[in-house]
């Protein structure tokens, strides 16, 4: 399934004010260190110069989710609007970063992070015609001081151990301002019908160990304050993707322990 249309903008575009983070924020993104799991789980996927070649490539990403890539990525965009200012949760293979880029427009701002030093420099290339996007290292885990209109989360969460899933969607909800929505694209557990099931459980056990979690817990449950949002749930391709938003009603009051299922 393929995109929507993307006009390039060609106005004169001024430069993009700082967003305002954290006094921690300023100081941890300075060198954000590469968490334990990414390491010893997906090295091989994220820190390795040759998987950037042979996975950066929208066909590649395409095949992995069965052709429902452009159709994901469609299912995100209908959330944005031209304008606003977005933050993305980590560099993502194919042209995901480009296309949001061009669909916020030069009235819009795009920032896009991420742990590995790998992944940002990768990305600031594809983004070089964008002067109102930029490439950041540093932590998803670290709130960002609710800067922005959407967060945007592609594929990240069923890659991080239970812990770390609570850890980045706190971050990420408080990263978002009253008003604006955090949007996770990610898996989710398929029909009992779904002839894909039991080839993606072996997956799973094979090369994502922490993804299983989604099949069990609605995201949803990973937050702290989850009555601070409005979340909304659709599915798609027989249950094994899901479109998860959570639309901000005010702000953060207190620190509660993430609710469990």
């Amino acid at each position: 399934m393929s995109t929507q249309d993307l006009r390039r903008a060609t106005s004169v575009v001024t430069p993009m004010p700082e967003i305002q983070t954290t006094t921690a924020a300023k100081r941890t993104d300075l060198h954000p260190s590469v968490p334990p799991y990414l390491k010893e789980t997906y090295s091989w996927a994220y820190l390795s110069p040759r998987a950037l070649a042979f996975f950066d490539r929208p066909w590649v990403v395409s095949a992995i989710l069965f052709g429902n890539y452009r159709r994901l990525q469609r299912a995100l965009l209908d959330e944005v609007e031209p304008g606003l200012t977005v933050l993305q949760a980590a560099c993502v293979y194919g042209d995901f970063s480009k296309n949001l880029a061009e669909f916020l427009g030069p009235s819009g701002k795009l920032d896009v992070i991420d742990v590995a030093k790998l992944q940002v420099a990768n990305c600031e290339r594809k983004l070089k015609g964008f002067p109102h996007a930029r490439t950041l290292l540093a932590d998803a885990a670290i709130p960002r001081d609710a800067a922005y209109d959407a967060v945007t989360c592609f594929f990240l969460l069923h890659e991080l151990p239970d812990e770390y899933k609570c850890t980045v969607l706190n971050a990420l909800l408080r990263s978002v301002r009253v008003g604006g929505k955090v949007v996770f694209i990610d898996y989710h557990r398929p029909h009992f019908a779904n002839p894909l099931k039991g080839l993606m459980s072996l997956v799973f056990k094979t090369l994502e160990p922490y993804a299983k979690s989604l099949w069990r817990r609605d995201i949803a449950t990973f937050a702290s304050a989850p009555e601070r949002f409005e979340w909304r749930k659709q599915t798609y391709f027989g249950g094994l993707y899901q479109k998860v938003v959570a639309h901000c009603r005010g702000p953060f009051l207190s620190q509660a322990a993430p609710r469990q299922r």
